[in-house]
């Protein structure tokens, strides 16, 4: 199976590269950005294109909403007219305002802010023109390396003693970029195989927590472990916010459909977290040892 990934600095378009080395069945071929070049298409004849999420679109600026919109449906016409399968993972952000309950995948999202709605339009246009699609929509995305990362900003600012502020009055599902990437080869290759299980799905972390006490997690997590190593580090506080005092926002997805369609479990964000710390907490040590070696010589 051959997939051709766009915007190659993403978290999720690295995962997907480290996932593919481990594998004989997958060949990526990765471009740089969202550029549109429908000749690519001719040129690799991909089995799927697959789309990395814009991840924390209600922060971006519209601009880059826009232009992220716009360059997905670009890409969709003309998968649509090549007979090329269409992957685009959405963030969770679209369900803007968040649901009591765990969020089904037949719920198209209806958020206020304009900019979310220009993706909705996208996601709508897709179902509509394309069937040969997967719209996955993930939790937060945390990884230790790529743009949208959210683990390493946050491991990034602890070490230098910054102050991390997060949502305690917002509900998530952290999700592993490398969960992902193992689960998408996973479905492309049965639908590769001859499974019709086109449509929408949802992927995330096990485990419903508020971002601050991801947050606190991550530092107590990379404490112990600096500790154990004999290392003596003050990271940075944790600082709650509260955004919702009147109703507490759940962004929580149901993933029982990607289960029941593909076997698809959800990753456990904490075990996925601690692996991420340890290779984080050796990578660090090996770096510190080759400095040390370099002074000596």
């Amino acid at each position: 199976m051959k997939l051709l990934i766009l915007d190659a600095g993403h978290c999720l378009s690295l995962a997907l590269a480290r996932e593919a080395n481990r594998r004989s069945d997958t060949e990526l071929v990765i471009e740089e950005g969202l550029a549109l070049a429908p000749e690519r298409l001719d040129e690799v004849a991909p089995d799927a294109l697959v789309i990395p999420p814009l991840s924390r679109p209600i922060r971006a600026a519209p601009a880059e909403v826009a232009a992220h919109a716009e360059a997905v449906e670009g890409w969709m016409e003309a998968c649509r007219d090549a007979g090329v399968p269409l992957v685009w993972c959405v963030s969770d952000q679209l369900y803007e305002d968040g649901f009591a309950e765990a969020i089904d995948e037949h719920v198209i999202p209806r958020p206020r802010d304009e900019s979310l709605r220009r993706l909705v339009v996208t996601g709508d246009r897709i179902r509509a023109e394309h069937p040969q699609h997967l719209i996955v929509r993930l939790g937060p995305l945390f990884a230790l390396e790529g743009s949208h990362a959210w683990l390493n900003e946050l491991i990034d600012t602890l070490v230098v003693g910054g102050e991390l502020r997060a949502e305690a009055d917002v509900t998530c599902c952290p999700t592993s970029a490398d969960a992902v990437a193992m689960a998408l080869i996973g479905m492309l290759q049965q639908l590769q195989c001859g499974a019709d299980a086109w449509g929408s799905y949802h992927l995330a972390g096990t485990e419903p927590v508020s971002a601050f006490t991801f947050v606190s997690v991550v530092r107590t997590q990379l404490t112990t472990r600096l500790e154990g190593r004999g290392e003596t580090l003050e990271l940075g506080p944790v600082k709650a916010m509260h955004h919702h005092h009147d109703h507490p926002l759940r962004r929580v997805l149901n993933c029982r459909r990607v289960l029941a369609a593909f076997g698809v479990h959800q990753k456990p964000w904490r075990l996925e977290l601690g692996r991420m710390l340890d290779a984080w907490c050796r990578a660090n040590a090996r770096a510190g040892d080759d400095g040390e070696a370099a002074s000596r010589s």
